[in-house]
């Protein structure tokens, strides 16, 4: 990153322009997750947090990046398990009664299903990744709509799979392309409580979750040689641009897709 792009970052990130806003992040496995991006620059900006994690044994990675971020909350959230993702809402309602930003950064598909073709995928293969992929998110949105009384933002992570075929991203790209649908309609169904949604692409990024594509050191090579910008984008770069959503600079845009990749996106 040149240093002009540096003194850019730095100089934005100097704002406090959340201050006083209270922010859920959903997503957050190690220090490469984007989720942790959106998380620190949230911070960074002033926010207040509440940090989930998987399980127990993610914990481990995830608790000391809680106390790093001053996390107010930091509860377990496995959305396939029952109650759980209910049980953070009743959390943050608990400790601050009410919230502006919900972040979901989530998704699976089982091994099988998202290593083979579409035409392949079994029924429950597809079921899964769709309930932890998508729906959840709109369960997230259900239960954050009596907490945003006055107003507030809903963030999903897509990818460019969702609208284009990218080799490899297989079953996953039905599931970005019903999450990115689900935005759109969540936007209209909220538009009137002031509830802003939206969906975030970014390129490809070295993350544990990403790791587990086919191939994916090839994406990533192709990335940098395509992307105009020639580089490849940062959890920091994907956090910017997802804070600057649940601002007031963006409060009259909801349903969108933004990539954040360099321009790879517009490439043929």
């Amino acid at each position: 990153m040149s240093d002009h792009s540096t003194d850019l970052r730095n100089a934005a990130l100097q704002s406090k322009i959340l201050q006083g806003k209270r922010a859920l992040i959903i997503g957050i496995a190690n220090e490469h997750s984007i989720a942790y991006g959106c998380a620190r620059v949230f911070r960074q900006l002033g926010a207040e947090l509440a940090v989930t994690y998987l399980n127990e044994k993610s914990r481990a990675y995830v608790e000391p990046l809680a106390q790093e971020l001053e996390a107010s909350i930091l509860a377990p959230c496995d959305v396939a398990r029952e109650g759980e993702l209910e049980a953070v809402f009743q959390q943050i309602r608990d400790t601050w009664g009410g919230l502006d930003v919900a972040l979901h950064s989530i998704a699976f598909a089982p091994k099988d299903d998202l290593h083979g073709r579409v035409v392949d995928s079994s029924a429950d293969g597809f079921k899964v990744a769709m309930d932890i992929s998508c729906h959840s998110f709109i369960r997230m949105a259900r239960l954050a709509e009596p907490l945003m009384t006055d107003g507030g933002t809903l963030l999903a992570m897509s990818y460019h799979g969702a609208n284009k075929v990218v080799p490899n991203y297989n079953l996953m790209g039905p599931v970005k392309a019903a999450l990115e649908s689900a935005v759109r309609y969540l936007a209209y169904e909220l538009g009137d409580k002031h509830i802003r949604v939206h969906a975030i692409s970014p390129g490809p990024l070295k993350t544990r979750a990403a790791s587990g594509l086919k191939d994916f050191d090839v994406l990533l090579s192709e990335a940098i040689e395509r992307a105009p910008i020639g580089e490849l984008v940062d959890i920091d770069d994907v956090g910017l641009t997802t804070a600057y959503l649940t601002t007031p600079f963006a409060r009259r845009l909801t349903g969108t897709t933004t990539y954040v990749d360099g321009g790879l996106s517009i490439m043929a």
